[in-house]
Protein backbone atom coordinates (compact mmCIF):
# COMPACT_ATOMS: atom_id res chain seq x y z
CA UNK A 1 0.00 0.00 0.00
CA UNK A 2 1.16 3.42 -0.67
CA UNK A 3 0.03 6.79 0.25
CA UNK A 4 -0.52 9.19 -2.99
CA UNK A 5 0.09 12.92 -3.00
CA UNK A 6 -3.30 13.40 -3.01
CA UNK A 7 -3.82 11.95 0.36
CA UNK A 8 -0.35 14.13 1.26
CA UNK A 9 -2.59 17.45 -0.19
CA UNK A 10 -5.26 16.68 2.09
CA UNK A 11 -3.17 15.94 5.19
CA UNK A 12 -1.67 19.40 4.66
CA UNK A 13 -4.58 21.18 4.52
CA UNK A 14 -5.99 18.88 8.14
CA UNK A 15 -2.59 20.38 9.51
CA UNK A 16 -3.20 24.11 8.52
CA UNK A 17 -6.80 23.94 9.96
CA UNK A 18 -5.37 22.56 12.70
CA UNK A 19 -2.72 25.33 13.16
CA UNK A 20 -4.73 27.86 12.46
CA UNK A 21 -7.19 26.60 15.27
CA UNK A 22 -5.30 28.26 17.79
CA UNK A 23 -6.46 31.84 16.44
CA UNK A 24 -9.42 30.85 15.20
CA UNK A 25 -11.60 28.32 17.82
CA UNK A 26 -13.60 27.56 14.75
CA UNK A 27 -11.23 26.18 12.36
CA UNK A 28 -9.77 24.13 14.77
CA UNK A 29 -13.31 21.78 15.42
CA UNK A 30 -12.85 22.07 11.40
CA UNK A 31 -9.66 20.29 11.19
CA UNK A 32 -11.05 17.62 13.88
CA UNK A 33 -13.88 16.95 11.47
CA UNK A 34 -11.53 17.19 8.15
CA UNK A 35 -9.27 14.68 9.76
CA UNK A 36 -11.92 12.23 10.69
CA UNK A 37 -12.95 12.23 6.92
CA UNK A 38 -9.73 11.54 5.76
CA UNK A 39 -9.09 8.86 7.86
CA UNK A 40 -12.33 7.25 7.18
CA UNK A 41 -11.89 7.49 3.31
CA UNK A 42 -8.58 6.06 3.75
CA UNK A 43 -9.53 2.97 5.69
CA UNK A 44 -12.90 2.34 3.42
CA UNK A 45 -10.57 2.87 0.07
CA UNK A 46 -8.28 0.61 1.47
CA UNK A 47 -10.48 -2.22 2.47
CA UNK A 48 -11.84 -2.00 -1.12
CA UNK A 49 -8.81 -2.05 -2.38
CA UNK A 50 -7.41 -5.61 -1.27
CA UNK A 51 -10.81 -7.22 -0.20
CA UNK A 52 -12.57 -6.79 -3.83
CA UNK A 53 -9.86 -5.27 -6.10
CA UNK A 54 -7.92 -6.87 -8.32
CA UNK A 55 -5.53 -6.16 -11.74
CA UNK A 56 -3.99 -8.31 -13.96
CA UNK A 57 -1.53 -7.27 -17.16
CA UNK A 58 0.37 -8.64 -19.50
CA UNK A 59 3.00 -7.59 -21.93
CA UNK A 60 2.56 -8.05 -25.48
CA UNK A 61 5.26 -7.44 -28.08
CA UNK A 62 7.67 -9.26 -30.81
CA UNK A 63 9.82 -11.84 -29.85
CA UNK A 64 12.88 -10.05 -32.04
CA UNK A 65 13.14 -6.33 -32.47
CA UNK A 66 14.80 -4.68 -35.08
CA UNK A 67 17.84 -2.77 -34.25
CA UNK A 68 16.98 1.18 -35.05
CA UNK A 69 13.42 0.90 -35.38
CA UNK A 70 10.73 1.68 -33.22
CA UNK A 71 9.04 -1.53 -31.99
CA UNK A 72 5.67 -1.62 -30.64
CA UNK A 73 5.02 -2.73 -26.93
CA UNK A 74 1.81 -3.07 -25.61
CA UNK A 75 0.25 -3.88 -22.04
CA UNK A 76 -3.06 -5.31 -21.65
CA UNK A 77 -4.93 -4.74 -19.05
CA UNK A 78 -7.76 -6.18 -17.03
CA UNK A 79 -10.05 -4.77 -13.89
CA UNK A 80 -11.70 -7.16 -12.39
CA UNK A 81 -12.81 -5.06 -9.62
CA UNK A 82 -16.62 -3.94 -8.92
CA UNK A 83 -15.30 -0.31 -9.18
CA UNK A 84 -13.83 1.62 -12.01
CA UNK A 85 -10.01 2.03 -11.48
CA UNK A 86 -7.42 4.47 -11.35
CA UNK A 87 -4.21 3.13 -12.84
CA UNK A 88 -0.17 3.92 -13.22
CA UNK A 89 1.45 1.57 -15.16
CA UNK A 90 5.17 1.11 -15.14
CA UNK A 91 6.57 -1.45 -17.22
CA UNK A 92 10.42 -2.83 -16.37
CA UNK A 93 12.13 -2.19 -19.30
CA UNK A 94 15.90 -3.69 -20.33
CA UNK A 95 18.46 -1.14 -18.31
CA UNK A 96 20.09 -0.52 -21.82
CA UNK A 97 17.55 1.39 -22.97
CA UNK A 98 18.42 4.14 -19.37
CA UNK A 99 14.55 5.00 -19.50
CA UNK A 100 13.25 5.33 -16.31
CA UNK A 101 10.43 7.87 -16.93
CA UNK A 102 8.52 5.36 -18.56
CA UNK A 103 5.38 5.85 -16.95
CA UNK A 104 1.76 4.86 -18.76
CA UNK A 105 -1.49 6.09 -17.02
CA UNK A 106 -5.14 4.89 -18.07
CA UNK A 107 -8.70 4.64 -16.62
CA UNK A 108 -10.28 1.47 -16.65
CA UNK A 109 -13.75 0.51 -15.61
CA UNK A 110 -15.53 -2.37 -13.61
CA UNK A 111 -14.78 -5.65 -15.63
CA UNK A 112 -13.58 -3.63 -18.55
CA UNK A 113 -9.82 -3.80 -20.25
CA UNK A 114 -7.49 -1.59 -21.97
CA UNK A 115 -4.06 -1.50 -24.22
CA UNK A 116 -1.21 0.82 -23.09
CA UNK A 117 1.41 0.68 -25.80
CA UNK A 118 4.42 1.98 -25.96
CA UNK A 119 7.56 2.13 -28.33
CA UNK A 120 11.19 1.17 -28.12
CA UNK A 121 14.26 1.83 -30.15
CA UNK A 122 16.95 0.07 -29.61
CA UNK A 123 20.77 0.75 -30.71
CA UNK A 124 22.83 -1.85 -30.15
CA UNK A 125 22.13 -5.91 -31.10
CA UNK A 126 22.15 -8.13 -28.47
CA UNK A 127 19.77 -9.70 -25.95
CA UNK A 128 17.22 -7.53 -23.94
CA UNK A 129 16.09 -8.57 -20.99
CA UNK A 130 12.69 -7.17 -19.76
CA UNK A 131 11.73 -7.59 -16.30
CA UNK A 132 7.71 -7.57 -14.54
CA UNK A 133 4.80 -5.21 -14.94
CA UNK A 134 3.83 -3.06 -12.07
CA UNK A 135 0.82 -1.75 -11.79
CA UNK A 136 -0.39 0.89 -9.10
CA UNK A 137 -4.43 0.73 -8.76
CA UNK A 138 -6.20 3.58 -6.84
CA UNK A 139 -9.88 4.13 -6.63
CA UNK A 140 -11.90 7.61 -7.68
CA UNK A 141 -10.90 8.50 -3.86
CA UNK A 142 -7.11 8.83 -4.86
CA UNK A 143 -5.80 8.69 -1.24
CA UNK A 144 -4.19 5.33 -1.87
CA UNK A 145 -2.48 3.19 -3.60
CA UNK A 146 -1.97 -0.59 -4.45
CA UNK A 147 0.52 -2.33 -6.13
CA UNK A 148 0.10 -5.56 -8.36
CA UNK A 149 3.04 -7.07 -9.80
CA UNK A 150 2.18 -9.07 -13.32
CA UNK A 151 4.10 -10.45 -16.04
CA UNK A 152 6.72 -12.60 -16.25
CA UNK A 153 10.62 -11.59 -17.14
CA UNK A 154 11.73 -12.51 -21.31
CA UNK A 155 14.44 -11.58 -23.18
CA UNK A 156 13.94 -10.64 -26.72
CA UNK A 157 16.76 -10.41 -29.17
CA UNK A 158 17.39 -7.52 -31.22
CA UNK A 159 18.55 -8.37 -34.61
CA UNK A 160 19.98 -6.35 -37.35
CA UNK A 161 16.98 -3.95 -39.07
CA UNK A 162 14.56 -6.47 -40.46
CA UNK A 163 11.07 -4.14 -40.44
CA UNK A 164 13.16 -1.79 -43.32
CA UNK A 165 12.78 -5.18 -45.12
CA UNK A 166 8.75 -5.82 -44.64
CA UNK A 167 8.59 -2.14 -45.69
CA UNK A 168 10.44 -2.64 -49.43
CA UNK A 169 8.37 -5.77 -49.85
CA UNK A 170 4.98 -4.52 -49.06
CA UNK A 171 5.77 -1.08 -51.56
CA UNK A 172 4.85 -1.74 -55.20
CA UNK A 173 7.54 -0.46 -57.38
CA UNK A 174 5.86 2.56 -58.73
CA UNK A 175 6.04 3.32 -54.67
CA UNK A 176 10.12 2.75 -53.83
CA UNK A 177 10.68 6.34 -54.00
CA UNK A 178 8.95 7.37 -51.59
CA UNK A 179 12.00 6.26 -49.36
CA UNK A 180 14.25 7.31 -52.00
CA UNK A 181 14.94 4.36 -53.83
CA UNK A 182 15.26 4.84 -57.81
CA UNK A 183 14.17 2.98 -60.72
CA UNK A 184 17.22 2.54 -63.12
CA UNK A 185 16.58 2.02 -66.38
CA UNK A 186 18.34 -1.24 -68.11
CA UNK A 187 20.82 -0.25 -70.59
CA UNK A 188 23.00 -2.49 -72.53
CA UNK A 189 23.16 -5.87 -74.09
CA UNK A 190 22.95 -7.91 -70.61
CA UNK A 191 19.50 -8.13 -70.69
CA UNK A 192 17.11 -10.60 -72.56
CA UNK A 193 12.95 -10.38 -73.27
CA UNK A 194 11.09 -11.60 -71.09
CA UNK A 195 7.29 -10.84 -71.64
CA UNK A 196 4.89 -8.30 -72.42
CA UNK A 197 2.97 -6.71 -69.61
CA UNK A 198 0.68 -3.87 -69.03
CA UNK A 199 1.80 -0.68 -68.54
CA UNK A 200 1.97 0.90 -65.05
CA UNK A 201 3.25 4.07 -64.12
CA UNK A 202 7.03 4.93 -63.48
CA UNK A 203 7.66 1.75 -67.03
CA UNK A 204 9.95 3.64 -69.54
CA UNK A 205 8.38 5.10 -72.43
CA UNK A 206 11.06 3.39 -74.96
CA UNK A 207 10.30 -0.08 -73.66
CA UNK A 208 6.31 0.29 -74.88
CA UNK A 209 5.18 -2.30 -77.85
CA UNK A 210 3.44 -0.30 -80.28
CA UNK A 211 2.15 -3.37 -82.18
CA UNK A 212 1.19 -4.88 -79.04
CA UNK A 213 -0.43 -1.56 -77.80
CA UNK A 214 -2.76 -1.41 -80.98
CA UNK A 215 -4.49 -5.16 -80.84
CA UNK A 216 -5.25 -4.33 -76.90
CA UNK A 217 -6.56 -0.90 -77.16
CA UNK A 218 -4.18 0.24 -74.39
CA UNK A 219 -0.55 0.32 -73.76
CA UNK A 220 1.63 -2.46 -73.24
CA UNK A 221 5.21 -3.11 -72.46
CA UNK A 222 8.35 -5.14 -73.44
CA UNK A 223 10.19 -6.55 -69.83
CA UNK A 224 13.59 -7.65 -70.46
CA UNK A 225 15.61 -9.93 -67.70
CA UNK A 226 18.62 -8.90 -66.07
CA UNK A 227 21.49 -11.16 -65.29
CA UNK A 228 21.19 -13.76 -62.79
CA UNK A 229 23.22 -15.62 -60.63
CA UNK A 230 25.62 -13.05 -60.02
CA UNK A 231 27.82 -13.44 -56.59
CA UNK A 232 26.99 -10.50 -54.34
CA UNK A 233 29.07 -9.84 -51.02
CA UNK A 234 28.65 -7.68 -47.96
CA UNK A 235 32.14 -7.22 -46.63
CA UNK A 236 32.05 -5.36 -42.95
CA UNK A 237 35.02 -3.80 -41.85
CA UNK A 238 34.95 -3.87 -37.87
CA UNK A 239 37.66 -2.19 -36.98
CA UNK A 240 38.05 0.68 -34.28
CA UNK A 241 37.14 3.22 -37.48
CA UNK A 242 33.64 1.86 -37.68
CA UNK A 243 32.80 2.19 -34.03
CA UNK A 244 32.08 5.76 -34.55
CA UNK A 245 28.28 6.88 -32.80
CA UNK A 246 26.14 8.78 -35.19
CA UNK A 247 22.72 9.10 -33.52
CA UNK A 248 23.01 6.62 -30.84
CA UNK A 249 23.90 3.63 -33.40
CA UNK A 250 27.70 2.69 -34.64
CA UNK A 251 28.72 2.97 -38.21
CA UNK A 252 28.45 -0.91 -37.51
CA UNK A 253 25.52 -1.63 -37.21
CA UNK A 254 24.26 1.06 -40.10
CA UNK A 255 26.38 -1.02 -42.28
CA UNK A 256 24.64 -4.01 -40.75
CA UNK A 257 21.38 -2.29 -41.61
CA UNK A 258 22.51 -1.56 -45.17
CA UNK A 259 23.88 -5.24 -45.85
CA UNK A 260 20.40 -6.89 -44.63
CA UNK A 261 18.49 -4.89 -47.32
CA UNK A 262 21.00 -5.47 -50.20
CA UNK A 263 21.04 -8.90 -49.77
CA UNK A 264 17.21 -9.35 -49.58
CA UNK A 265 17.05 -6.90 -52.43
CA UNK A 266 19.69 -9.05 -54.21
CA UNK A 267 17.96 -11.95 -53.57
CA UNK A 268 14.90 -10.44 -55.27
CA UNK A 269 16.89 -9.94 -58.16
CA UNK A 270 17.98 -13.51 -58.78
CA UNK A 271 21.58 -12.90 -57.21
CA UNK A 272 23.53 -14.90 -55.26
CA UNK A 273 24.56 -13.20 -51.74
CA UNK A 274 27.00 -13.63 -49.27
CA UNK A 275 28.61 -12.50 -46.13
CA UNK A 276 32.38 -11.84 -45.03
CA UNK A 277 32.72 -9.77 -41.81
CA UNK A 278 36.64 -8.83 -40.80
CA UNK A 279 39.03 -7.10 -38.42
CA UNK A 280 42.16 -7.76 -37.45
CA UNK A 281 41.66 -11.12 -38.05
CA UNK A 282 39.46 -13.00 -41.13
CA UNK A 283 36.02 -13.79 -39.16
CA UNK A 284 33.15 -14.59 -40.54
CA UNK A 285 32.77 -15.95 -44.19
CA UNK A 286 28.83 -17.25 -45.66
CA UNK A 287 29.33 -18.86 -48.94
CA UNK A 288 27.14 -17.11 -51.80
CA UNK A 289 23.36 -18.62 -52.03
CA UNK A 290 19.87 -17.67 -52.76
CA UNK A 291 18.38 -20.40 -50.56
CA UNK A 292 15.13 -19.56 -49.15
CA UNK A 293 17.18 -19.82 -45.48
CA UNK A 294 19.99 -17.43 -46.74
CA UNK A 295 18.35 -14.35 -45.61
CA UNK A 296 17.68 -16.06 -42.30
CA UNK A 297 21.53 -17.44 -41.85
CA UNK A 298 22.59 -13.94 -42.87
CA UNK A 299 20.65 -12.36 -39.92
CA UNK A 300 21.92 -14.58 -37.26
CA UNK A 301 25.35 -13.67 -38.54
CA UNK A 302 25.05 -10.38 -38.55
CA UNK A 303 23.36 -10.90 -34.64
CA UNK A 304 26.42 -10.90 -32.67
CA UNK A 305 28.93 -8.38 -34.81
CA UNK A 306 31.14 -6.37 -32.76
CA UNK A 307 33.59 -3.76 -33.44
CA UNK A 308 36.80 -3.94 -32.00
CA UNK A 309 40.07 -1.52 -30.80
CA UNK A 310 42.48 -2.83 -33.47
CA UNK A 311 43.41 -1.67 -36.53
CA UNK A 312 42.08 -3.90 -39.66
CA UNK A 313 44.28 -5.69 -41.36
CA UNK A 314 43.39 -5.49 -45.42
CA UNK A 315 46.15 -8.46 -46.15
CA UNK A 316 44.40 -11.14 -44.25
CA UNK A 317 41.62 -10.11 -45.67
CA UNK A 318 43.01 -9.86 -49.17
CA UNK A 319 44.62 -13.30 -48.70
CA UNK A 320 41.70 -15.34 -47.28
CA UNK A 321 39.31 -13.63 -49.97
CA UNK A 322 41.86 -14.73 -52.63
CA UNK A 323 41.42 -18.55 -51.21
CA UNK A 324 37.77 -18.74 -50.72
CA UNK A 325 36.61 -16.85 -53.40
CA UNK A 326 36.95 -18.66 -56.83
CA UNK A 327 34.65 -17.28 -58.54
CA UNK A 328 34.74 -12.96 -59.42
CA UNK A 329 32.16 -11.73 -57.19
CA UNK A 330 30.89 -8.03 -56.71
CA UNK A 331 32.24 -7.03 -53.35
CA UNK A 332 30.25 -4.15 -51.37
CA UNK A 333 32.68 -3.45 -48.54
CA UNK A 334 31.82 -1.02 -45.66
CA UNK A 335 34.13 0.46 -44.12
CA UNK A 336 35.55 4.29 -43.04
CA UNK A 337 38.53 6.19 -43.55
CA UNK A 338 39.85 8.86 -41.16
CA UNK A 339 41.70 10.87 -43.84
CA UNK A 340 43.77 10.33 -46.91
CA UNK A 341 47.06 8.92 -44.90
CA UNK A 342 44.53 5.91 -44.05
CA UNK A 343 43.63 5.26 -48.03
CA UNK A 344 47.18 4.85 -49.19
CA UNK A 345 47.86 2.11 -46.66
CA UNK A 346 44.87 -0.08 -47.61
CA UNK A 347 45.75 0.77 -51.15
CA UNK A 348 47.68 -1.80 -52.29
CA UNK A 349 45.01 -4.02 -51.08
CA UNK A 350 42.05 -2.35 -52.79
CA UNK A 351 43.76 -2.46 -55.66
CA UNK A 352 44.86 -6.27 -55.50
CA UNK A 353 40.85 -6.74 -54.47
CA UNK A 354 39.64 -5.07 -57.25
CA UNK A 355 41.42 -6.97 -60.31
CA UNK A 356 40.17 -10.39 -58.74
CA UNK A 357 36.73 -8.99 -58.06
CA UNK A 358 34.28 -6.02 -58.81
CA UNK A 359 35.16 -3.68 -55.87
CA UNK A 360 32.44 -1.00 -54.03
CA UNK A 361 34.01 0.80 -51.85
CA UNK A 362 31.46 2.54 -49.01
CA UNK A 363 32.63 4.77 -46.87
CA UNK A 364 30.78 7.44 -44.34
CA UNK A 365 30.96 10.99 -44.65
CA UNK A 366 30.68 12.75 -41.22
CA UNK A 367 27.45 14.74 -41.33
CA UNK A 368 27.11 16.66 -38.43
CA UNK A 369 30.75 17.90 -39.58
CA UNK A 370 29.19 18.75 -42.25
CA UNK A 371 26.80 21.01 -40.80
CA UNK A 372 28.94 22.75 -38.77
CA UNK A 373 30.96 23.67 -41.54
CA UNK A 374 28.15 25.36 -42.67
CA UNK A 375 27.35 27.73 -39.62
CA UNK A 376 29.63 31.09 -39.87
CA UNK A 377 32.72 31.86 -38.10
CA UNK A 378 32.39 34.65 -35.07
CA UNK A 379 35.80 34.46 -33.15
CA UNK A 380 39.08 33.12 -33.86
CA UNK A 381 39.11 29.68 -32.64
CA UNK A 382 36.00 29.06 -34.47
CA UNK A 383 37.30 29.85 -38.27
CA UNK A 384 40.67 27.46 -37.27
CA UNK A 385 37.87 24.85 -36.42
CA UNK A 386 36.35 25.55 -39.38
CA UNK A 387 39.25 25.32 -41.29
CA UNK A 388 39.94 21.74 -39.42
CA UNK A 389 36.66 20.98 -40.84
CA UNK A 390 36.38 21.63 -44.47
CA UNK A 391 40.09 19.73 -44.78
CA UNK A 392 38.40 16.66 -43.03
CA UNK A 393 35.51 16.76 -45.50
CA UNK A 394 37.63 17.82 -48.38
CA UNK A 395 39.85 14.86 -47.72
CA UNK A 396 36.72 12.14 -47.98
CA UNK A 397 36.04 13.81 -51.41
CA UNK A 398 40.31 13.41 -52.16
CA UNK A 399 39.50 9.31 -51.14
CA UNK A 400 37.07 9.32 -53.38
CA UNK A 401 38.52 10.94 -56.89
CA UNK A 402 41.86 8.75 -55.57
CA UNK A 403 39.97 5.15 -55.69
CA UNK A 404 38.10 6.35 -58.68
CA UNK A 405 42.25 7.01 -60.43
CA UNK A 406 42.20 3.03 -59.92
CA UNK A 407 39.58 1.75 -61.16
CA UNK A 408 37.52 1.26 -57.90
CA UNK A 409 34.26 2.22 -57.91
CA UNK A 410 32.91 4.05 -54.62
CA UNK A 411 29.92 5.28 -52.31
CA UNK A 412 30.39 8.81 -49.62
CA UNK A 413 27.28 8.54 -48.04
CA UNK A 414 25.95 9.94 -44.91
CA UNK A 415 24.96 6.90 -41.92
CA UNK A 416 21.20 7.75 -41.96
CA UNK A 417 21.10 7.80 -46.09
CA UNK A 418 23.55 4.76 -46.18
CA UNK A 419 20.60 2.40 -46.86
CA UNK A 420 19.11 3.81 -49.87
CA UNK A 421 22.17 4.95 -51.31
CA UNK A 422 23.85 1.43 -51.70
CA UNK A 423 20.49 -0.12 -52.48
CA UNK A 424 21.16 2.23 -55.31
CA UNK A 425 24.17 1.70 -56.02
CA UNK A 426 23.82 -1.74 -56.32
CA UNK A 427 21.01 -1.45 -58.97
CA UNK A 428 22.37 1.32 -60.59
CA UNK A 429 25.65 -0.99 -61.05
CA UNK A 430 23.61 -4.19 -62.27
CA UNK A 431 21.20 -2.18 -64.37
CA UNK A 432 24.81 -1.01 -66.12
CA UNK A 433 26.07 -4.88 -66.17
CA UNK A 434 29.17 -3.87 -64.01
CA UNK A 435 28.80 -6.34 -61.21
CA UNK A 436 30.85 -9.13 -63.08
Amino acid sequence: MYLTYRFYLCALLVVILLGMGQFFPILFRVGQGAMLLLVLAAVAEGVALYTRGHVVARRECADQFSNGDDNIVVLHVRNASPFGVRLTLIDEIPFVFQKRDLRLRAKVGAGESCECPYTLRPVERGDYAFGRIRVFATTVLGLLSRRYTSGEPFSVKVYPSFLMLKKYQLLSAHHLTEIGMKRIRRVGNNTEFEHIKDYVKGDDYRTINWKASARRHHLMVNVYQEERSQQVYSAIDKGRTMQQVFRGMTLLDYAINASLMISYVAVGKQDNVGLISFAEQFDTFLPASRQPVQMRTIMDSLYNQQTTFGETDYSVVCHRMGQLLSRRSFIMLYTNFTGIDALKRQMPYLCELNRRHRLLVIFFEDAELADYAATPSSTTLEYYQHVVAEKYLYEKRLITAKLAQQGIHSLLTTPEKLTVDAVNKYLEMKARGLLS
